[in-house]
């Protein structure tokens, strides 16, 4: 193939011994074209005039031959385009000929969800040596070198005229057809969780500068990062000239004009934005501009012809990126060449997709509070915005790509869909020497030293979720390489989930941060389940990769009959709270899932027949040991695991040992670093609740446990927990109304309500009111208990009433009240609140009770308390 004519319509270059085309950059077909039946080639535009929408087709040169289905294959060679309705294809901008193709085979995989179309790369602003003062932190991408309390009831940014923006748009006004070949259909921004305001599209034409100037704060060498073409003596700088420092030519002129034509093909409306590599144009394919439809596309060129690392950057752009095609990512369509009109020298230019929308940046520099005043955009809304585009650099790395350069700026929002732009730091994970662009304050550290990685392009999406979400101050200086504290950013406070999953992202340590996209995903979109549910009070409940559900609840002693102490048992616990799913990958994952042995000792002696002793075959040995309670075989256990690679799964084994040994605050530490590394995952949170609690940070417990039952009802124990430790800071109505919320399908529903009874008779939550004793016994009416557990807690209740009355529940009958008798007129399960009334009935709750005994002693007991409780009566 090498040497071959390309076989793109339009294309004069050749194919070369790679199998790529020299100037479009399009693959070489899998069979010689000479075996192939070439369509015929597309009319050249002639300047028609613009066409009316809605044209027929077929009238006027536009719209699809008769046969044709809309969306039908594109028959050029090696094109994977589709036809539009208006007859030209969507990628190579061939016209559909007759006859229609066969009817397409229904296995053949097709393209994936067509994408909001067009956009423009970013600008890269350089600011060297200062803290970046604008109000959304930016900044250049600068080549780094080679690699050396209480329960509450349930776009492309284009700057220098004043304005980031331009080339943010839709719809074109001058013909049938648009940038919106490619983007009919909306995205799924949201993930179905969050609705994120669609981004309108604007016109591409308004888009275009009526003044390209790149004013002189942003003017720097190439080579030598220092300023140039500055003023002096009162004089402007000029715009091109030779560097002072180093020699080098510069030029901040854009090298192609409105109405130019490159290639012969891409007639140039004017200028975009001015980027890190150069001058951005917005242009019309003159190929798919037939009958007045217009096919917008971008024309990226080089700052400077004589920068070897922005050549490189264009060239590793055209070679393999062509081929990357992602709804998610912007479509690199061509490579073409043009004279430099000052030397003549041929300048590459990157032909790509037309994005119209606005970038993540100004979407943010334009967010406004209830009173207009600017404010970071709503956490949900930034969080959806990672969901959507952590799947694109998701694809590039599967494919061994980084994107390098990450930041608001490179992202665009159309509709309700993102697009990643700006494709030029895109480079190869194998690659040790190519140049490595970055920004400042988004670059992780390690770039520098160890080269671009999955873990550092994480690192990028981390920052751009801090500032995006908060006002960070000092972003590219005092906290160029850290976070802000909790103190220092409230919204840390609020939630510290999001907190904990930018700590991973951003972590110093590469092998600390997220190891792939999806992993990052999924703990993301755990993360705003959390926020959303902690928001609204509607649980988000979804089924952990990492964790099964909880085994058993615990800490629901308040629902038991007769009730439990209330004390949480960290060893009981042991045995309730979720078990860490066995990961797949480890050798002994087929045997771990044959063995079914329920019993500690046979699941120890299961585990000696294992093929190898694999840390998961370790793990389920440290949990059986823990079970039997030799706590320290099963901390010599874990010691030979503790090893530099060990996973969360370590510290949530540590976690599980430090509650059977009955030291919390050693399970606290563990279970902590749990939860920072899976700060997503409610059973994390779940450890480190019980942990705080069986150490005595309540109101942390508190928080944790609450942020659990907030997102999933499932964790019924967490209900429990909540309420208990509201109770204890006297917080009946809260404590009540979590308990409430326990579902009618849980099997531990009657249990809240009894322990809601319970909670109304609570002495300790302060004082009690005939409201409480009312509602406690309507709420035993409703249950339809059995006999026993209905005469217990009437017993309960007529003895709180009694109380209430001022009558202690031992008092002799005739004891006079201990304060005023109240004034009241209501009465519990059919007693008046009287003394005599309520004797009467709590009489009849111990005999119920006695009768219903089979130990003499206590059935005697209770005929006595019966005895001594009733009312005085003359006989």
């Amino acid at each position: 193939m090498s040497q071959a004519p390309c076989q793109q319509p339009g294309c004069t270059g050749r194919y070369a011994p790679d199998g790529y085309c020299d100037q479009c950059g399009s693959k070489a077909p899998a069979r010689p074209p000479s075996q192939r039946t070439p369509a015929p080639a597309a009319a050249p535009y002639v300047g028609a005039p613009p066409v009316a929408a809605n044209v027929p087709a077929g009238v006027g040169g536009g719209g699809l031959p008769a046969g044709w289905p809309a969306g039908a294959s594109c028959q050029q060679p090696g094109c994977a385009g589709h036809y539009a309705a208006d007859g030209y294809c969507d990628q190579c901008g061939s016209k559909a000929a007759a006859p229609p193709p066969p009817v397409p085979d229904p296995a053949r995989p097709t393209s994936g969800p067509p994408a909001p179309g067009g956009g423009v790369p970013g600008p890269a602003f350089r600011q060297p040596g200062t803290p970046v003062s604008q109000p959304l932190p930016s900044g250049p991408s600068v080549p780094t070198g080679a690699m050396t309390g209480g329960w509450r009831p349930t776009g492309a940014t284009a700057g220098f005229a004043g304005r980031t923006g331009a080339g943010l748009g839709g719809a074109s006004s001058l013909g049938t057809r648009s940038s919106r070949s490619r983007a009919t259909a909306r995205g799924g921004l949201g993930a179905g969780l969050v609705d994120v305001p669609p981004v309108p599209l604007r016109d591409p034409t308004t888009a275009v500068m009526t003044d390209p100037k790149v004013s002189e704060s942003r003017r720097y060498c190439s080579k030598c990062d220092q300023p140039v073409g500055r003023s002096r003596d009162g004089q402007p700088g000029r715009a091109e000239g030779f560097c002072p420092q180093c020699g080098t030519e510069f030029s901040f002129l854009p090298g192609l004009t409105a109405g130019e034509v490159v290639d012969n093909r891409y007639e140039i409306l004017g200028c975009l934005a001015y980027g890190g590599l150069g001058w951005i144009y917005l242009a019309r394919d003159r190929h798919v501009s037939e009958g007045g439809a217009d096919r917008w596309v971008v024309l990226k060129g080089l700052i400077n012809t004589g920068d070897p690392d922005a050549m490189e950057s264009a060239v590793a752009e055209r070679r393999f990126l062509v081929e990357v095609d992602h709804p998610n990512i912007v479509k690199i369509h061509d490579f073409a060449r043009h004279p430099d009109p000052r030397t003549g020298e041929l300048i590459g230019y990157i032909v790509m997709e037309y994005v119209g929308g606005q970038s993540l940046k100004d979407l943010a520099m334009d967010h406004r509070d209830e009173v207009g005043q600017r404010a970071s955009l709503p956490l949900p809304q930034v969080l959806a915005y990672g969901l959507e585009i952590l799947p694109a650099l998701g694809y590039l790395h599967g494919r061994g790509l980084v994107f390098c350069d990450f930041k608001p700026d490179n992202v665009i929002q159309a509709e309700e869909q993102l697009k990643l732009i700006d494709l030029g730091a895109v480079r190869r994970l194998e690659d040790p020497d190519g140049a490595i662009y970055g920004t400042p304050g988004y670059q992780a550290p390690d770039v520098a030293t160890r080269g671009p990685s999955v873990e550092s392009d994480l690192y990028t999406v981390g920052r751009t979720l801090a500032v995006l979400s908060f006002t960070f101050t000092g972003f590219s200086s005092r906290y160029a390489k850290s976070l802000p504290t909790p103190a220092e950013i409230p919204l840390f406070a609020q939630e510290p989930s999001f907190h904990r999953l930018l700590a991973r992202a951003t972590h110093p340590e590469p092998e600390r941060r997220f190891a792939s996209a999806a992993e990052m995903a999924d703990q993301l979109l755990g993360v705003l389940r959390e926020v959303l549910s902690a928001s609204d009070g509607i649980p988000r409940p979804s089924m952990s990769t990492l964790f099964t559900a909880e085994r058993r609840p615990f800490g629901t002693a308040a629902g038991d009959v007769p009730a439990g102490d209330g004390r949480l048992d960290g060893r009981e616990v042991v045995r309730c709270l979720p078990l860490p799913l066995v990961d797949p990958a480890d050798p002994a994952a087929a045997f771990l899932a044959t063995v079914d042995a329920s019993a500690p000792a046979e699941a120890i002696q299961a585990m000696r027949q294992a093929p190898a002793r694999t840390v998961e075959v370790s793990y389920r040995v440290v949990r059986a040991l823990i079970e039997t309670r030799d706590v320290p075989a099963a901390r010599a256990e874990l010691g030979r695991l503790a090893t530099p690679d060990a996973d969360w799964r370590y510290d949530w084994h540590r976690g599980l040992l430090g509650l059977a040994a009955g030291a919390p605050q050693e399970a606290l530490a563990a279970f902590e670093a749990v939860a920072a590394a899976l700060p997503g995952e409610p059973a994390a949170l779940l450890a480190e609740a019980v942990a705080a609690e069986l150490s005595g940070h309540a109101d942390l417990a508190l928080a944790r446990y609450a942020r659990v039952w907030r997102v999933d009802h499932g964790y019924v124990s967490a209900a429990f927990a909540v309420s208990r430790l509201l109770l204890a800071g006297r917080d009946r109505q809260g404590a009540i109304a979590v308990l409430d919320e326990v579902p009618d399908s849980s099997s531990r529903h009657t249990p809240a309500q009894i322990a809601a009874i319970r909670a109304r008779l609570d002495r300790s939550a302060g004082a009690r009111t005939e409201a409480d004793l009312v509602d406690a016994a309507a709420r035993l009416e409703k249950l339809g208990l059995d006999s026993g557990t209905h005469a217990q807690l009437s017993v309960e209740i007529f003895t709180a009433a009694l109380e209430w009355l001022g009558i202690p529940a031992d008092a002799a009958p005739g004891t006079p009240p201990g304060r005023p008798p109240q004034q009241t007129t209501g009465s519990v399960l059919g007693r008046r609140l009287v003394e005599r009334e309520l004797r009467l009935g709590l009489e009849t709750g111990y005999r119920a009770l006695a009768s219903l005994e089979r130990t003499p002693l206590a059935r005697y007991a209770l005929v006595d308390r019966a005895n001594a409780v009733r009312p005085r009566t003359l006989v």
